[in-house]
């Protein structure tokens, strides 16, 4: 089979340099070109000499044309830069931004949701694909089992994560001396993703949600672990079961009964989900790797099944226990 062309827009970011790690390795890929307008003529591996020998591509800031395009842009410059730069209809656009979470058309494209547990017939065949945030990813596979039910009414959720989930960008929050033996909660009860993450559970619940989210930032690189507090009167193993077989296809998701970690997840592109209950109040917990299935991860995932390959094709990585 001919491998297809890719490029990556904004690789040298956090989330296109983690694409390049995945796709590097991937068997039906080849990388194309890396663009970057702050670092054309720049060798990638220059920027992050991991990459060294695993791909030594001088970023450009001349797209060609591609079967796959990864656009890894701060969120809101993907549609400017498509505007500019118009890619032709045949080629698969997976946005990791949030231009087209929540309004998906422009253009000629109606960009699909690209949660693959929820939407994997939606996205086979789509050429375009908004890839979902990374704390919407963790939140939403932790209710989606309970939204389907129905029984979502109020919800309290809390979830730290590392300092890439602030991008690459300095920020006075992400300096070394500040985030080190330090955790702090940011924009509380008004997260980005809030509105995202209720798009989605509200058509499964069938009615409306109310999400109380409260972020936290961790002293630690990469993960997110969030605990979801709900209440219901379903027993703690009718709830694994209905957990059990809502995932039965999902490869990426394991459901846990006992006590979760970030180490089980990051580096893969796994959610792990463990469930506690006393009396009717029930806390579920759900830990990601946010650059990994919280993005760049979940990213080639719909790329796979938009392609029809295997679902797992090119994610088959191993934890770092240690």
């Amino acid at each position: 089979m001919k491998k297809k062309t890719v490029g990556i827009v904004g690789a040298n970011g956090y989330t296109g340099s983690e694409l390049i790690r995945l796709l590097a390795f991937h068997p039906h890929v080849t990388l194309s070109f890396l663009y970057s307008r702050s670092n054309s003529g720049t060798r990638i591996s220059d920027l992050y000499p991991d990459l060294t020998t695993v791909c030594e591509q001088v970023l450009t800031d001349q797209p060609e044309e591609v079967d796959v395009l990864f656009m890894c842009l701060p969120h809101k410059e993907s549609q400017n830069w498509l505007t500019q730069n118009p890619v032709k209809d045949e080629t698969l656009v997976i946005d990791l931004g949030n231009d087209f979470r929540l309004q998906g058309d422009f253009g000629n494209r109606d960009f699909i949701y690209g949660l693959p547990e929820i939407n994997k017939k939606q996205l086979s065949g789509s050429k375009s694909i908004a890839n979902p945030g990374c704390f919407a990813t963790a939140i939403q596979l932790a209710l989606l089992p309970l939204a389907e039910k129905g029984v979502l009414d109020e919800v309290f959720t809390t979830g730290i994560t590392g300092s890439t989930g602030a991008g690459q960008s300095l920020q006075a929050t992400t300096h070394f001396t500040w985030r080190n033996d330090n955790v702090s909660a940011y924009k509380t009860l008004s997260h980005q993703h809030v509105d995202e993450i209720l798009q989605q559970i509200v058509l499964f619940n069938h009615k409306e949600v109310s999400l109380n989210f409260v972020p936290w930032r961790g002293d630690f690189a990469r993960g997110i672990f969030t605990s979801s507090t709900v209440k219901t009167d379903l027993e703690l193993s009718d709830l694994y079961q209905l957990y059990q077989d809502f995932y039965a296809g999902a490869p990426f998701v394991k459901v846990s009964e006992k006590a979760i970690d970030l180490k089980q997840v990051v580096n893969t592109n796994r959610c792990v989900i463990q469930i506690e209950k006393c009396g009717n109040v029930v806390v579920i917990h759900s830990a990601i790797d946010n650059l990994l299935k919280g993005a760049s991860g979940q990213a080639v995932q719909n790329m796979n099944i938009a392609m029809g390959w295997e679902e797992n094709e090119g994610l088959n990585l191993k934890p770092i226990a240690f």
